[in-house]
């Protein structure tokens, strides 16, 4: 088929997506025995709640991770459900919002974990967009500047544009990159906000390549981000695109569906699990 490089399972990453009403220990273990080795942090209370969270909480999750072998591939702070824009007019929004993620940046720093996850927030829709893009451009500049000198490095996510205005698709995550200017700030692929902003894997390829350094592979229909299998969008022409690219990053299974799936995750991570391996393994046939 004349790919390079197939994508191996070993790159899916664990997370605690869906597991919002279980305690992260019951995450971990689940994590654990489904035999990932790392896991993306969804920065959540009571799991990982960024502006509460201490040297004493830290050191059980990093206790937590080592008793179970596990290591952090991303930290994903909550920034679309909560009170979090760094793109806000509101002063007192946008300055908590980027405390937010240089505290979240120390975070990383310290669970060793080498990425951390970002969004760009979303401008007032009766305001010049201009403005917004302007303020999340120089938040999103001393949050990689910041996390740069610690040793981490950032990628940034397009959402969908119910969820803002701003950073939505792949023309314009190229241009908040070139305005942001930051060598260390790279790309997230999501395949939902991707298919529902019309766009798809070789687009990414085509603008980013090797700036790709993170995906969330999710099932949609074409949005909700649901198990593999829940939805309508093609997993065969996703891992292949991305075979092609090259791509040796970590994938995550970011669930979050019509809210059954935090009820019992893990028969839906073992879902999305399956299906991938069914793929890769015709992949590398």
């Amino acid at each position: 088929m004349g790919l390079e490089h197939v994508l191996g399972l070993d790159q899916i990453s664990g997370s605690n997506f869906a597991y919002q009403h279980h305690t992260l220990q019951r995450c971990l273990d689940d994590m654990a025995g489904l035999g990932r080795t790392k896991v993306e942090l969804w920065g959540i209370a009571p799991h990982l709640h960024i502006p509460h969270v201490e040297s004493a909480h830290l050191k059980k999750v990093r206790s937590q991770l080592s008793e179970r072998e596990l290591s952090v591939a991303c930290l994903t702070p909550e920034q679309v459900a909560y009170p979090v824009n760094i793109a806000s007019r509101e002063d007192w929004l946008r300055d908590h919002s980027l405390q937010l993620f240089l505290r979240a940046a120390e975070v990383c720093s310290e669970l060793e974990a080498p990425l951390l996850f970002l969004t760009a927030g979303r401008g007032y829709e009766d305001e010049p967009t201009e403005l917004a893009w302007a303020r999340s451009a120089e938040a999103l500049q001393t949050i990689t500047q910041r996390a740069a000198e610690l040793g981490v490095g950032c990628v940034l996510e397009p959402l969908q544009r119910v969820e803002s205005n701003l950073v939505t698709d792949v023309s314009s995550l190229r241009s908040m990159l070139d305005d942001v200017g930051s060598s260390t700030l790279g790309v997230v692929i999501d395949t939902v906000a991707m298919t529902a902003a019309g766009d798809d894997v070789s687009d990414y390829a085509k603008a980013f390549g090797e700036d790709i350094r993170h995906v969330h592979l999710v099932d949609g229909a074409p949005t909700g981000h649901l198990a593999w299998g829940d939805g309508v969008l093609d997993l065969d022409e996703i891992l292949r695109d991305l075979s092609r690219l090259n791509y040796s990053g970590a994938l995550t299974f970011e669930l979050f569906g019509d809210g059954s799936y935090a009820l019992e995750p893990r028969p839906a991570v073992e879902r999305c699990l399956e299906a991938v391996k069914a793929r890769l393994t015709t992949l590398s046939a």
